[in-house]
């Protein structure tokens, strides 16, 4: 089977590229930037996923493509709310519509449980969007789906934003650990390389115009968490600290489930006659 996997050299995607090779499967990885991963029997297509030419390049003739490009720190994505909907919005129509143009067998998407809570600010938002998008896209002209919401992720390669390796970064470059939030957050942290084997897993039919919901199956206290780095970076308990700050885009314990707002119907008093106009228009 040919896949084509977007995002390909970011830091799930090049994990999910080195298990689809392993199992035999032909990939092509598209990123703006080269992948530091990529294997010899992997093809490498560099380009934006704001450009459908280059994105047409990587996806003709592939049975299955992963969309896992996207701008994926929050807290970017909360102070730069264009930008995130053109790479989380703009960027997956292309995808979906390129998808479209060459009769992809499913679209497989990289979304995120703050697609369905009240946090996650404007990275929530464009997630959102793009998961209407796609199941709009499969009613209106038949592009099978799999959309994953991913928990909290963790492992090797992650970058900039992942909050493990943050702590971790600052244990090792300042002696310190310390945490934006309360010591009661908590989290279901799940290893990148077991999320990946799931997104392997979800080619199977079954799965084929399903939303899945992927997190590790233990709830995981920070206070825990930090407990454990302090132990392993030798770190003491008056270097460690709590800001306690209170930010409405993350989460403490539990997402808030997203709640639908139905609007009020507000009566006119006194309507225009609708025959009178009618006849009006017609002159």
């Amino acid at each position: 089977m040919k896949v084509a996997v977007l995002g390909g050299s970011g830091f799930m995607g090049s994990h999910l590229c080195d298990l689809l090779s392993s199992k035999g499967h032909k990939v092509n990885i598209f990123d703006i930037k080269k992948s530091k991963y990529k294997k010899k029997n992997q093809k490498m297509y560099i380009g934006s996923i704001l450009d459908k030419k280059e994105l047409s390049l990587a996806v003709r003739g592939c049975d299955f493509v992963y969309h896992f490009a996207a701008l994926a720190d929050l807290d970017i994505a909360s102070n730069e709310p264009l930008k995130s909907a053109k790479i989380n919005i703009v960027g997956t129509i292309n995808a979906l519509e390129i998808c479209k143009k060459y009769n992809i067998k499913r679209f497989i998407f990289a979304s995120s449980i703050y697609a369905n809570t009240e946090e996650g600010n404007f990275y929530g938002s464009s997630k959102q969007a793009a998961e209407s998008y796609i199941e709009k896209f499969y009613k209106t002209f038949g592009l099978n789906y799999t959309i994953l919401r991913f928990g909290s992720l963790y492992g090797n390669r992650s970058g900039r934003g992942n909050g493990i390796q943050d702590l971790i970064n600052s244990g090792k470059k300042k002696g310190k650990l310390i945490y934006g939030g309360s010591k009661k957050a908590a989290r279901k942290y799940i290893h990148v390389k077991d999320a990946v084997k799931v997104c392997v897993e979800v080619i199977q039919k079954k799965y084929q115009n399903q939303y899945l919901t992927i997190t590790g199956k233990r709830t995981v206290k920070i206070k825990n968490l930090i407990n454990i780095l302090a132990k392993y970076l030798k770190i003491s308990k008056n270097k460690i600290r709590y800001l306690n700050i209170k930010n409405a885009d993350h989460y403490d314990i539990k997402p808030t489930p997203f709640k639908p707002r139905i609007g009020k119907n507000l009566k006119i008093n006194k309507e225009i006659n609708f025959k009178k106009s009618l006849m009006d228009l017609i002159g």
